[in-house]
């Protein structure tokens, strides 16, 4: 199969999917706490509303063994069908959800239960199409073919960006339109993607690499089981590696469009801060496709620590950016952070099934990233403002700063993988480390 193919189904797949899952989070900035925590007023309605996001991030390393154990026993591709299902349908519900005006209690209820369903596909969609494009890819360019399902990531961020600015700008852009019935035109919308994502997907084969495993042996019954007790410190140290550029993402994303439209914070028009996430997403897939290349020829690991320290020094210098207070500062400060995750990010699609073995490489990857997720992406964001209120902006940057000096230290501990061969059976995770 052609990997134009094979690019084309893992990056329409996982921009799909990160489009339904980052809509949520703008719409939780910008409308959730006037549509489903009126009574809880603006402090605290936000606070809710971003801590429903954040339950995507307790479902993600369920969804991981869920789709993990299938990906592995019965093939990437029909996994990944699954995820695509499961979450344009997630997404679609939300968007048809009455609000608390309307059943109450209810609203929320429903709210999560759905938000959960969307954090189960995330968590088994990532994994599945970095291994589509690395386990079709040629050795040597592993890296390059990995940088199409990572991406996805940006495209779905600028994407959710431009449907919420095009919806806004098109109703006139006035606030009660907005919230009664706009919002929802980006979760409708999903429906027209998924079909779109699930017509590519049905159009590939299962990944060679899969197909000789199981030539060669049969597959294993309980992939967890063998990732936990035989790969645990690989698994810890990859989410660690990663747990910085979670927590630098959602609070670039998340965090900073509820501070840029905020009286308190940048008070941008939602216009300006929609806007500025169309460059924020560009300049962070500009970021991924110069790393992922790079990581071909200086190694994945290399790539990610140079990134890392990188971090490190922005993390304390974007808030100081951003109490400056004007258009131009909060657009450097959100396009300098999403681009440095991007470089960082880059590598890692390549990474993560190069560190694990194929009977349980789904499970492996997948586990690994959305551990990260809970730690690096769900509790900063839940943080930031009360951090903020008690203790300055600044706060939040010597947050990131100890994040990403985990990922730094997680990251060197990792063993190289540019020059590993997935075609040929591999020694156990233990002898390799």
């Amino acid at each position: 199969m052609g990997m134009r193919r094979v690019a084309l189904a893992s990056c329409v797949g996982t921009t799909i999917e990160f489009y339904d899952f980052f809509i949520y989070g703008t719409a939780a900035a910008l409308v959730f706490p006037k549509v489903f925590f009126p009574a809880l007023g603006a402090t605290a309605g936000t606070l809710a509303s971003f801590a429903t996001f954040a339950v995507a991030f307790v479902a993600r390393p369920i969804g991981a063994m869920i789709f993990g154990h299938y990906g592995d026993r019965y093939g990437r591709k029909r996994t990944l069908i699954a995820t695509l299902l499961l979450m344009g349908t997630a997404t679609v519900l939300i968007g048809l959800l009455p609000g608390a005006a309307t059943i109450g209690i209810a609203a929320p209820i429903l709210l999560v239960v759905l938000r959960f369903g969307q954090g189960l596909a995330v968590g088994g969609e990532w994994a599945g199409a970095t291994l589509l494009a690395a386990e079709y890819a040629p050795p040597g360019r592993r890296g390059w073919y990995a940088t199409f399902p990572q991406l996805g990531t940006p495209i779905a961020l600028a994407l959710s960006s431009a449907t919420f600015l095009v919806t806004g700008l098109t109703l006139g852009n006035t606030d009660q339109t907005f919230v009664d019935y706009g919002w929802r035109v980006p979760f409708l919308i999903s429906i027209v993607l998924l079909g779109a994502g699930l017509y590519v997907r049905l159009k590939i084969a299962e990944t060679p690499v899969f197909r000789q495993a199981q030539g060669q042996q049969p597959t294993t019954r309980t992939p967890l089981r063998e990732a936990l007790t035989e790969a645990p410190r690989q698994i810890l140290l990859s989410a660690g590696t990663l747990t910085g550029m979670f927590a630098l993402f959602y609070i670039g994303t998340t965090y900073l469009t509820s501070y840029g439209i905020s009286p308190t914070g940048a008070g941008l028009s939602r216009a300006l801060v929609l806007s500025i996430g169309i460059g924020a997403g560009t300049a962070m897939a500009a970021g991924v496709i110069l790393s992922a290349g790079a990581s071909d020829r200086l190694g994945r690991r290399a790539v990610v620590v140079l990134c890392s320290a990188a971090a490190v020094v922005w993390s304390l210098l974007m808030f100081p950016v951003l109490s400056l207070h004007t258009p131009v500062a909060f657009g450097v400060g959100v396009i300098v952070t999403l681009a440095l995750m991007g470089l960082a990010y880059g590598p890692v699609g390549a990474l993560l099934p190069e560190t694990f073995p194929t009977h349980f490489r789904y499970t492996g990857a997948a586990t690994s990233y959305n551990l990260a997720g809970i730690v690096g992406g769900s509790i900063p964001p839940l943080i930031a403002a009360p951090l903020a209120a008690a203790f300055g902006s600044f706060s939040i940057g010597i947050m990131l700063c100890a994040l990403w000096l985990l990922s730094l230290l997680c990251a060197r501990s990792l063993v190289e993988t540019k020059d590993r061969d997935l075609l040929v059976p591999q020694p156990s995770v233990s002898e390799r480390y």
